[in-house]
C-alpha cells in the first residue's frame, strides 16, 4: 500500500511541476522544450530530485537548470498550493540525459 501511495504522490508531483514549468515559468532563459521526465521523493517527503530533459544547445540546457534551482522557492510555493502538501521537499533539478544516449545507441546499432 506504501509504495502505490508513494507513486502516486510522485506522479502528481511531476504533474504538477510540468505544469508550473510549461505555464508558469516565462523566463526567456528556461528553454520551451524542457519536460520532466521522473521524479523521486525521499519517504520523508522531506527531498525531491526532478529529472529534467531538454531538446536544446549545451548553453540552453546549462541555463534551463540555474534558471529552474534559482526558482525553487517559487516553484515549491506553486506545488504547495496546487498540491496541498503539509511538507513541501526541497527539490533538486538534475539535467537528464537518457533520451540523448538511447538516441546515440540506436544510431549506432543502425549503422551496424
Amino acid at each position: 500500500m506504501y509504495k502505490d501511495r508513494m507513486s502516486g504522490i510522485q506522479a502528481e508531483f511531476k504533474r504538477t511541476l510540468s505544469e508550473i514549468i510549461k505555464n508558469d515559468i516565462k523566463d526567456p532563459r528556461v528553454s520551451e522544450m524542457a519536460s520532466v521526465t521522473h521524479v523521486e521523493l525521499t519517504r520523508d517527503l522531506k527531498y525531491a530530485k526532478a529529472f529534467i530533459s531538454i531538446f536544446d544547445s549545451e548553453k540552453m540546457k546549462k541555463s534551463t537548470i540555474e534558471t529552474l534551482t534559482h526558482a525553487e522557492h517559487f516553484i515549491k510555493n506553486e506545488i504547495g498550493h496546487r498540491m496541498r502538501m503539509r511538507r513541501l521537499p526541497e527539490i533538486t533539478f538534475l539535467l537528464d540525459t537518457s533520451i540523448e544516449y538511447s538516441n546515440k545507441i540506436s544510431e549506432m546499432l543502425k549503422k551496424v
